[in-house]
């Protein structure tokens, strides 16, 4: 009887939820009120695939979910982000008949990684996917080894495991186990030779805690590593990337396999490359799911285009505290050659928890805007002190900083041309895309707020 209720309120919660454009958590939180092993009396379907990971898995999932579909299968999964328990409750719950069998072939599950042992003690995946683990969130998660040993503990043995092998963290999660699959990016155009970024996490190997050596850097401290000590090393790839163009905007899979990028980031061509392995491992041939994927555009909004005045723009929305998500819109930045304006705007922290801790800031490394074709940096949100404290430091001129939002487009939009870069985070997307909106009569205007400082 509670599992029945259990669904039919789940079921009526999230129908309601999509007509009033909320409702992804909820339902699932009071199904699980109503019967606490919800999730485990359910009939899943015969291929369930969980994906976790400190970055990279709502576009991964969402690509994945793509191949899934152009192959014939029948897919569900939680396209609108909520990774956590009563999200992936609300994901089963509301595809799920009133006898418990949730109708799909593939359930594509993205689980936030430090609620892997709530969701896997009751769904056991038959594969999981790890896209890396590295510095993210730490006033919630802490070190990355601590999010490892939280996933860890929760893999089933009868799990299969798809991993990224550049990532010497990630990959301890084989250790011990016999079904095993990596991805990876082989040492090519876009590889350095040192780790990127204001720190070095890959520093030490996370097996035995001696020095790391690496022949190459493709992203943060993912690439070509080896412990001297233990033998701790990166596997060789059964999914790999051969050749990246950023320029070109392409990668190649496996020799002759060409994808062509939407967004040529690196950390785009490892969720590519992470979406293609999981398409692979469901029997889609190769050849057929990159020609899914070539020239795929998100649908998350993680990367927007607009127009602001006689700029044309684009968004670039990073995850919460996570450094290695700025440093990669930073990059790509740094890496185009055109003229351009960068709007920094940090509002919010976290998306869900309370704190005003910034620290994370000084992990960002923001001397990557230190090039010739940025003319202009402007800071923004409740934070931009903070930022330009951070800016002070590390000596870069050109920036001024406005702490209200809207009255930072406007100031962008009153005057000149050229292309312009937003960089921010899931909270503050809506609060600047909100400014785009122009009221009739003409633009908006700085309310009193509207006060430019500057600094040179």
């Amino acid at each position: 009887m509670r599992k029945l209720l259990a669904i039919m309120l789940c079921r009526l919660c999230h129908f309601v939820g999509k007509h009033l454009g909320r409702g992804s958590s909820l339902p699932g939180k009071l199904a699980l009120a109503v019967c606490p092993d919800i999730l485990g009396r359910l009939q899943l379907p015969g291929q369930v695939i969980a994906v976790t990971g400190s970055g990279g898995k709502s576009s991964t999932v969402e690509m994945a979910a793509a191949l899934c579909r152009a192959a014939g299968l029948a897919v569900i999964c939680n396209e609108e982000g909520s990774n956590q328990i009563e999200g992936i409750a609300t994901l089963v719950l509301s595809h799920a008949t009133l006898a418990g069998r949730v109708k799909a072939q593939v359930l594509l599950m993205e689980v936030d990684e430090r609620y892997t042992a709530s969701v896997f003690s009751y769904i056991r995946p038959a594969r999981l996917v790890v896209t890396n683990l590295c510095r993210d969130q730490l006033t919630r998660n802490g070190h990355p080894e601590e999010v490892y040993a939280s996933i860890h503990a929760a893999i089933w043995p009868e799990t299969e495991l798809l991993l990224n092998g550049d990532d010497p963290l990630s990959s301890c999660l084989a250790r011990g186990r016999g079904r095993v699959r990596w991805f990876g990016v082989d040492r090519c155009g876009i590889s350095g030779d040192h780790p990127m970024g204001v720190y070095h996490d890959g520093a030490y190997c996370p097996v035995c805690k001696e020095p790391m050596e690496y022949t190459y850097v493709n992203y943060s401290h993912m690439g070509g590593y080896r412990c001297m000590y233990c033998g701790h090393a990166r596997p060789r790839p059964d999914y790999a990337v051969v050749d990246v163009d950023l320029a070109g905007g392409s990668l190649v899979l496996e020799g002759d396999i060409r994808i062509h990028l939407s967004h040529s980031g690196i950390s785009h061509v490892y969720n590519v490359l992470a979406a293609w392995a999981i398409g692979c491992s469901l029997g889609i041939p190769g050849r057929e799911a990159a020609r899914i994927l070539d020239g795929y555009r998100l649908q998350n909004g993680r990367i927007q285009s607009f127009t602001l005045g006689r700029h044309q723009g684009m968004l670039l929305v990073s995850k919460h505290e996570n450094s290695v998500a700025y440093d990669t819109s930073l990059q790509y930045i740094a890496a185009d050659k055109e003229d351009c304006t960068v709007l920094v705007i940090v509002d919010a922290v976290s998306r869900k928890y309370p704190t005003c801790e910034t620290s994370w800031l000084w992990d960002v490394d923001f001397g990557l805007l230190r090039v010739p074709h940025v003319k202009r940096i402007l800071l923004s949100g409740r934070y931009c002190r903070d930022l330009a404290e951070r800016f002070l430091l590390l000596g870069l001129a050109g920036w001024s900083i406005q702490p209200d939002i809207a009255a930072a487009a406007a100031d962008i939009r009153g005057q000149g041309e050229e292309k312009v870069y937003v960089v921010t985070c899931f909270s503050d997307k809506d609060k600047f895309l909100a400014c785009l909106e122009v009221p009739r009569g003409g633009c908006s205007v700085p309310d009193k707020r509207g006060k430019l400082w500057k600094y040179a």
